[in-house]
């Protein structure tokens, strides 16, 4: 009799692993399978967008509290200065020796890091398409 009870624990104990297992590979094809997808494509809104530190631009404008991008993704009439300051007040608010959180001033560098990137690579293509409408220098040559 006792055979048989541990025969049932035993099928019954590995039935729900093996479903568990089959549910996990299921989800991770599915994952991959997605992520394959949205680099294909070149989405925005799956993985492309979202930088080096996991923080999208728009998130990042959000933590700052600073003006989040246009609808081309750009910018636009926000200064370094203005993310300084912002980063500073909220860093300094959120110090864990003055009760703030540790999790919360993370997020905050992450957000000014990711946000003066963003400003560089801008200002890099900027100056770029500057460059690229000066007009040509014309030498002449010495008769």
């Amino acid at each position: 009799m006792a055979h048989r009870l541990i025969f049932q624990i035993v099928a019954t104990g590995s039935r729900v692993v093996g479903r568990a297992f089959v549910e996990a590979y299921k989800q991770a094809n599915a994952s991959h399978k997605y992520a394959s997808a949205a680099a294909a494509t070149g989405s925005a809104n799956a993985f492309a967008d979202r930088g080096f530190s996991g923080l999208s631009i728009d998130e990042a404008c959000r933590i700052l509290n600073v003006k989040t991008p246009d609808g081309n993704g750009k910018l636009t009439g926000l200064t370094m200065e203005e993310v300084a300051s912002q980063y500073k007040r909220l860093y300094d608010a959120n110090d864990p020796a003055k009760g703030g959180s540790f999790y919360i001033q993370s997020k905050v560098y992450r957000a000014k890091e990711r946000i003066t990137a963003q400003l560089g690579k801008d200002e890099l293509v900027n100056e770029e398409m500057a460059a690229a409408r000066e007009a040509p220098k014309v030498y002449k040559d010495k008769a």
